[in-house]
């Protein structure tokens, strides 16, 4: 892709998550969250493993932002350890947890590396899940109270934050079905959690502008494309029913004041957790909205599932994916963008994760992934379609910037730009790593004509 294609006021960078690379699990005052406890539980993650150790990021930080400098990064996406900053069921601040954030955010700054901030990427303290977690009212008072520590630490310098990391994602498959932390299931458990969700990110949010001078404020959604089967009524309102579900239940509250529950009758079950005065709380304007997505959906009609009435079909035969069994449809991300740039009240999008797990191999210290390069090269060129096209997406950050600890499917799903032994801790930038590296040059080298 030659220069001229790529817009100069974009942002190209990375991200990760706190309990996927950290480690340090219970070092320097660092307590449990609902990940530590629920990956002792049996058979719930992969191969029994856990982000005990990870990618020791915690101790190795140095030397980790010096390779997103090799990278060129200009931003870096990073999520908050909740427990590592309060470890207690109590107010009182845990220095060390403060001192490793700042530490991070300085010499990112010093690297040239603009800071993204993630407050709350689902490790939520264990001390709380054990009062009731998110299905209890009194947590948007202590999410308020976390942000507000959060702001005042590092609001001097980072102006750029992240409420919440895929709200769907972890209420879903943590509150509704059970397979991620804390491990409940059902939907009254889903549907309350959901609802206080909403209320601690809107409250989060507005924490954030009133203690952080020139704060850019929004939150991440998780989204998958979706498709009917066929061109059938029942298959469209089947598509539409998957796409509310999963591309707009957390979304049009925030901007509307209201649930989007009209043709998908089970969704009005929230309605119950609904207290006079919550959906004016809940509204919110946003300065950016995050998107992640990786792959898109098939969906066909089924009188047989109950409550949502759809089955998603098997990935075409001859269909690209992914380790994951994901199929690689990159005109999916561009649908998603031109759906989500129809919002007026979105003012401007990033792209917070998109990226492929592979089964990368080391070899004489090279990992060639170039199905990895293929699969961001066709992504991105569909972002930078849409941002051609009047979409205000305005950056990109590529999921993610290390093999990590994957939740329930353990270390088995390498996602990272850069490979990790997790034996000997060493790390290796892959072949995908250098071109994403000269992808972002050719921007600088854009810039100075």
């Amino acid at each position: 892709m030659s220069a001229p294609y790529l817009p100069s006021d974009f942002l190209w960078g990375a991200a990760t998550s706190a309990y996927q690379i950290e480690g340090a699990h219970n070092a320097d005052g660092k307590t449990d969250s609902v990940w530590d406890t629920f990956t002792r539980r049996r058979r719930k993650i992969r191969n029994r493993e856990n982000g005990n150790i990870a990618c020791d990021h915690y101790n190795r930080m140095p030397e980790d932002v010096a390779l997103m400098q090799r990278l060129g990064l200009q931003a870096y996406r990073f999520s908050l350890a909740w427990t590592r900053i309060l470890p207690h069921n109590t107010s009182a601040l845990n220095a060390k947890g403060i001192d490793f954030y700042n530490r991070l955010i300085d010499r990112l700054l010093a690297a040239g590396i603009r800071p993204f901030m993630t407050l709350y990427h689902w490790d939520l303290p264990q001390y709380l899940e054990d009062q009731g977690g998110w299905t209890n009212r009194d947590i948007v008072g202590r999410f308020e109270e976390f942000v507000s520590v959060s702001a005042k630490a590092f609001g001097d310098r980072v102006k750029d934050f992240i409420v919440f990391n895929e709200p769907m994602i972890f209420l879903s498959l943590g509150y509704l079905l059970g397979i991620h932390a804390p491990g409940r299931r059902g939907f009254k458990s889903f549907f309350s959690s959901s609802h206080h969700v909403l209320l601690a990110q809107a409250a989060g949010a507005a924490v954030l502008r009133s203690e952080v001078a020139g704060a850019q404020v929004g939150t991440t959604i998780s989204a998958t494309a979706a498709y009917a089967a066929t061109n059938t009524i029942p298959d469209r309102a089947a598509a539409r029913r998957f796409d509310t579900f999963y591309n707009t239940f957390y979304l049009e509250p925030v901007l509307t004041g209201k649930y989007p529950t009209e043709h998908f009758p089970v969704l009005k079950k929230i309605e119950r957790h609904i207290r006079p005065g919550d959906m004016e709380k809940i509204r919110y304007d946003f300065d950016f909205w995050g998107l992640n997505t990786y792959t898109r959906k098939r969906v066909k009609h089924s009188r047989f599932i109950p409550y949502i009435r759809w089955r998603e079909l098997k990935n075409p035969v001859g269909a690209k994916e992914t380790a994951m069994r994901w199929e690689i449809y990159p005109e999916g991300i561009y649908d998603l963008l031109k759906k989500y740039a129809t919002y007026e009240s979105i003012k401007k999008i990033y792209i917070t994760e998109n990226g492929a797990a592979f089964h990368d191999q080391l070899v004489a210290g090279r990992v060639a992934d170039t199905y990895r390069i293929e699969y961001l090269k066709e992504y991105t060129a569909q972002v930078l379609r849409a941002k051609a096209e009047g979409v205000p997406v305005a950056g990109y950050f590529a999921w993610s910037l290390f093999d990590n600890f994957e939740w329930a499917e353990g270390y088995h799903a390498r996602f990272g730009l850069i490979y990790v032994d997790y034996l000997t801790q060493r790390r290796y930038i892959k072949d995908s790593g250098y071109w994403y590296r000269d992808f972002i040059k050719s921007v600088w080298q854009q810039k100075a004509v």
